[in-house]
């Protein structure tokens, strides 16, 4: 399995508009879930989504996180309608 570590990494190399790892994006996984948890804050907004693992290893091989790209989105829309 991967490290958060690795995930969070991936996760701003595909996406590097969402933020720095540790600050704006935190990713730990749930044992509870079964899943990533993924945290997006900026700029007051607040987005918690949940990443499975088959989503996460589709990730890690450097194709694209389509339910965590479609969290983005709404998180980057709700900024700019401040």
């Amino acid at each position: 399995m991967m490290t958060k570590e690795e995930l969070c990494k991936k996760i701003t190399d595909i996406y590097p508009d969402i933020g720095i790892c540790g600050i704006d994006l935190n990713v730990d996984y749930s044992d509870e879930k079964g899943a990533w948890v993924v945290d997006l804050k900026q700029k007051g907004h607040h987005l918690q989504t949940f990443l499975e693992n088959n989503d996460a290893r589709k990730c890690m091989e450097g194709k694209q996180c389509v339910s965590l790209g479609l969290h983005i989105a709404e998180l980057v829309d709700n900024i700019k309608k401040m």
